[in-house]
């Protein structure tokens, strides 16, 4: 006679299953009661202590403050992206990190010595449209000083419902008198995609800041708007792109990938927060060539693209390491209209694997966290079979040393000579040629440097660090006088080089001179389009795009392009 499959015919083995369920159970339930319980008594202590202090502490205690700091500390405990939003953030954490829009003049303002710059007037919205300009100073907001204010304060009195009139008076750079306008507020909406346009052969460039609300539609308008054009290939510009809304990345994904693909995992402690998110409409260019640009700012949902379409093989990443955030966050309600955001997730690409860098879980014995050790990294593989791996961000496909600014660059930055300059320029002269053609000439940046003449921007090399060592220690060791002649000849001779810099990084210093004054006729656009000639990632998708030998190898995983990022690659050039 057949021997029956149901279990229940080994009665033995059926009543020792059946006990060891239901030991299972009581041990989870232990195990669930035991959580409470320490919830529950935790919760206590902390509410007694909050209690005794409030009431028994020497001074007045700001219990709000206190109740604040110390959720603060609890969390950062954790990572830097659980954070708690009080009520009164709630506005700015929205603007950040779900919508772009707010009521305002649409214009970002720095605070300088105390003084109220204006730093970006936003083309198109009532700053720009009133005359106000980058460089102008703030003095009053409807007749209230700004002397002492803080930005914030600044920038809350500048905002408002849309309709609603603010009167400003302000001091232009070289202008005598104070300048008095009336404008009105309007629903300032800071577009995802700031801008799009055609580069040379034909090639589709868009730019994408950030995913907030509806970044993943404004994309697809761009590329419909570009189709119309003769469009041969398209570049998704992602770089210093944080991140955003995971569902905005999938959708993004989607316009250049078949129906029903998977596009990002999620995987959370909670199995409610296990998602696994598949592309859902029919592409708009499932074919087209294409590059997605990234850096070691693309993070989050940047990855997400960038890793999905470089894990299904569908395009060609170019440009340095990015960021290495693999972590899902969401929102949850607390009482009296505050937020935590918390992280409930992990993501991972197609492939598999999770970009996430820094182990936050497993710190080091002082409490710092740590990169992901090599020995831990995983190799997994694309769809065509190149090998790609975990734990250290997205690597491209093609690195491009990023640029690194001159100290004497970065000198004339931070001090803001180089943004005066371009102010009193745009002051001088009404109009300028093209942004993509403008160039200064040699006489012009001739007279930046008589600028400079009579202001300080002195800086240290590491050569003078080195020197400034060097002495220090020679006369702990009394041996200065000895070498006195030839120090202070070593060190003239460091001065003097350092006089030639600004002939020197002359070029370097031009380029960015020039995309500032460009940024005061052309405003952000114009910025962008003034750099296309010095790009070096676009020079390279440009390269890259319009050889298709070279883009299918690289799609395909031959030669050089078999493996993405192996541990122990040179990842010095992107390092965080």
């Amino acid at each position: 006679m057949k021997q029956s499959s149901d279990s229940r015919s080994n009665k033995p083995a059926y009543k020792r299953n059946i006990l060891l369920g239901a030991v299972a159970i009581a041990l989870i339930s232990l195990s669930f009661v035991e959580d409470l319980f320490q919830v529950s008594k935790n919760l206590d202590i902390f509410a007694s202590v909050y209690k005794n202090l409030s009431i028994n502490y020497v001074d007045n205690v700001n219990s709000s403050k206190m109740m604040k700091t110390g959720i603060d500390a609890m969390l950062e405990e954790l990572d830097p992206y659980t954070e708690y939003i009080p009520e009164s953030d709630i506005e700015d954490y929205k603007l950040k990190y779900v919508s772009t829009q707010y009521g305002g003049i649409g214009a970002t303002i720095s605070n300088r010595d105390g003084k109220v710059i204006v730093a970006d007037p936003y083309e198109g919205f009532p700053a720009q449209k009133a005359g106000i300009r980058a460089g102008d100073q703030i003095l009053e907001i409807n007749g209230v000083s700004l002397k002492g204010k803080a930005n914030d304060q600044v920038s809350t009195m500048l905002k408002g419902s849309k309709g609603t009139a603010v009167k400003l008076l302000l001091m232009r750079p070289g202008t005598p008198k104070e300048i008095e306008i009336n404008l009105q507020r309007e629903e300032i909406r800071q577009d995802n995609v700031p801008y799009y346009g055609m580069l040379e052969g034909n090639v589709g460039y868009i730019k994408l800041d950030k995913f907030l609300e509806n970044s993943a539609q404004e994309v697809k308008s761009a590329l419909l708007d570009l189709k119309k054009s003769d469009l041969k290939g398209l570049v998704l510009d992602l770089r210093y792109n944080g991140g955003g809304i995971l569902q905005e990345a999938v959708k993004i994904v989607n316009l250049f990938v078949d129906k029903g693909v998977t596009v990002v995992i999620q995987k959370g402690r909670n199995r409610e927060k296990s998602i696994t998110y598949n592309t859902f409409n029919t592409p708009e260019e499932a074919t087209l060539p294409l590059i997605v640009l990234v850096n070691n700012r693309s993070a989050s949902a940047s990855e997400i693209v960038a890793g999905s379409l470089q894990d299904l093989d569908r395009a060609v990443v170019i440009g340095q390491r990015s960021f290495g955030k693999g972590l899902v966050q969401q929102t949850f309600n607390l009482p009296y209209n505050s937020l935590v955001k918390v992280t409930v997730a992990k993501y991972y690409t197609p492939s598999g694997r999770c970009i996430q860098a820094l182990d936050y879980t497993h710190r080091d014995s002082e409490g710092s966290v740590v990169k992901v050790a090599d020995s831990l990294i995983t190799e997994y593989k694309t769809k065509a079979g190149r090998s790609v791996y975990d734990g250290s961000g997205i690597y491209p496909d093609v690195f491009v040393k990023p640029v690194k600014y001159s100290l004497i660059t970065q000198t004339l930055a931070s001090k803001y000579y180089i943004f005066d300059y371009a102010t009193l320029y745009r002051n001088e002269r009404a109009s300028i040629p093209d942004a993509r053609t403008f160039k200064l000439t040699d006489a012009e940046y001739a007279k930046f440097i008589a600028y400079l003449s009579n202001r300080d921007y002195n800086y240290n090399t590491r050569t003078e660090r080195i020197l400034n060592e060097l002495r220090d220690e020679a006369e702990r060791e009394g041996k200065m006088t000895d070498i006195k002649t030839e120090f202070d000849a070593l060190k003239a001779k460091v001065s003097y080089s350092k006089k030639n810099d600004l002939t020197q990084f002359k070029e370097e210093i031009k380029k960015v001179l020039e995309a500032e004054i460009v940024s005061r006729y052309f405003f952000e656009k114009g910025r962008l389009e003034q750099g296309f000639k010095y790009d070096a990632d676009l020079s390279e998708s440009l390269r890259i795009i319009n050889n298709k030998t070279v883009l299918a190898s690289i799609l395909n995983g031959e030669g050089n392009y078999k493996s993405i990022g192996k541990p122990g690659a040179d990842f010095s050039a992107n390092a965080q």
